[in-house]
């Protein structure tokens, strides 16, 4: 695999941001490339663009500066550190600081650089302590948030050789974490992703949230990561905790922790829609792991669901693509046993940017004329004029049907087609 992948989806998003007069806030759960991207890809950009390095200042505050004796987590040492780099103010200066929460008292330093013409500021932080909920507060309408998710699987198969369908049956196990470049065998995969969730991921979350009940913790871990593409709210979750782990946790619990695993980045959740009565079910939602190869992981790769990991996949390659993601419910009066009653079909996902809207069903087999008759049910009864589209397990070509529903295969939507 190439050693330098040039995310070109986020330096597209942070190039389109330059000298916009905010704070550019790179987000994401850790470990998954911010700081590559930012010291790495962008920074070769701008050098490309003809930008002086000794106009580009770099700062890791999780690390001592080599050309420094003062300690740059102290606010005032960080300030004269950084303004005796800024020599000319006819010059344009570009400075990322990396892990800024450690410094205590930054968010005045930090907007008060934005606020200067000749100086734009990039930052990115460990969402142990810096999260997107706090982006409104902390830069008071002046922050930019970009968010960065694991590799894509077209940023997963950047300089291999192997068959597609081999790079696919990989990265539906593993995921698209970038640190898995360096771990050469399966094992080495599976630990180094093992090693994530319990060094990393809920000692963060733990810490941030000053919650008491790790063992609890890590059993909502646990469950979330079986019920992903399930509907679920936090009273059955509970109960499946009580029921199955043996776990005594309340809903109000529940929720608290489900907010604090949504905040870290581990997982998203995904509204439920009446797409005809037009309203948001609140109480219930889906939820998906940032990336299916940690889910996997967690659960020592035994729930190897192809259903559901795909159905994770494609949430998580729309959301990556900037879709805003509901889930989907069509509620119709049909005639039943005499009677008129109501009957509600899913529609896996309604993904949404700007203009655009897509019902989208993922189905990993329709080879079942039953199965494939209840899958369209939903897309059936969808009035409006928005592409309806089924993505597929197989490797197919893409066609539409006689009521307007487009078909592809899982690999053609992951390489682009929508």
């Amino acid at each position: 695999m190439a050693d330098f992948i040039n995310r070109k989806m986020y330096l597209e998003k942070i190039i389109n941001r330059m000298h916009n007069g905010a704070v550019k806030i790179i987000t994401g759960s850790r470990r998954c490339g911010k700081s590559w991207i930012l010291k790495k890809v962008f920074r070769s950009y701008l050098v490309s663009q003809g930008v002086n390095e000794k106009n580009i200042i770099s700062i890791s505050l999780d690390i001592d500066e080599p050309d420094c004796d003062e300690d740059l987590l102290q606010k005032e040492n960080l300030k004269k550190y950084i303004y005796s780099k800024i020599t000319s103010d006819n010059e344009q200066y570009y400075i990322f600081l990396d892990e800024i929460q450690e410094v205590e008292g930054f968010e005045r330093l930090v907007n008060g650089l934005a606020a200067k013409e000749n100086i734009d500021v990039y930052i990115t932080g460990s969402n142990s302590k810096f999260l997107s909920s706090d982006i409104r507060t902390i830069f008071r309408g002046r922050g930019d948030e970009i968010r960065i998710f694991p590799f894509s699987f077209n940023e997963f198969c950047t300089g291999r050789s192997e068959d597609i369908r081999e790079l696919w049956k990989e990265y539906y196990t593993y995921g698209g974490m970038p640190g898995l470049l360096k771990q050469k065998t399966p094992a080495m995969k599976a630990s180094y992703l093992k090693s994530l969730w319990n060094k990393t991921y809920v000692d963060d979350v733990v810490e941030r949230n000053g919650i008491r009940n790790k063992t609890a913790l890590e059993a909502m871990v646990d469950t979330m990561c079986s019920s992903i593409g399930s509907l679920v709210n936090p009273a059955k979750l509970a109960n499946t905790m009580n029921s199955v782990q043996h776990i005594k946790i309340d809903d109000q619990t529940v929720s608290s922790y489900i907010s604090c695993l949504e905040d870290s980045f581990l997982f998203e959740g995904s509204k439920r829609y009446n797409i005809k009565g037009k309203k948001y079910f609140e109480s219930i939602q889906k939820y998906y792991a940032v990336d299916v190869g940690l889910r996997n992981a967690r659960l020592n790769f035994r729930q190897q669901e192809i259903t559901h990991i795909m159905e994770n996949i494609i949430y998580n390659e729309l959301r990556s693509r900037d879709f805003l993601v509901d889930v989907g419910l069509v509620e119709v009066r049909e005639l039943k046993n005499g009677k008129q009653e109501y009957t509600q079909y899913e529609v896996d996902f309604i993904a949404t940017n700007g203009m655009e809207k897509f019902y989208i069903q993922s189905a990993y087999s329709l080879a079942d004329e039953q199965k494939k008759k209840q899958e369209l049910k939903s897309l059936m009864r969808i009035n409006d004029s928005f592409k309806k589209i089924v993505i597929l397990g197989n490797d197919i070509a893409s066609y539409t049907d006689d009521n307007g529903i487009t078909f592809m295969g899982i690999l053609q939507f992951l390489q682009g087609s929508l």
